[in-house]
């Protein structure tokens, strides 16, 4: 089950991209519902993803990267 809330949380931060406060609002609902090891996942998956999305870069404060 927990599996599939993280794979759902990246299709809703997809999803949702296209708005930084969005996207920021989404992540710091998916923080405090993933396990640590998934925020992990998702950290690298966000570093990856937010490549080419400057606009976006400043959520990572939310994952204290």
């Amino acid at each position: 089950m927990a599996r599939a809330m993280f794979e759902y949380t990246k299709t809703v931060l997809s999803k949702v991209s296209f708005d930084s406060a969005l996207f920021s609002k989404e992540l710091q609902k998916a923080v405090k519902r993933l396990l640590p090891a998934e925020l992990e996942e998702l950290r690298i998956w966000l570093t990856s993803f937010i490549a080419g999305k400057p606009e976006l870069s400043e959520c990572l404060i939310y994952l204290k990267v």
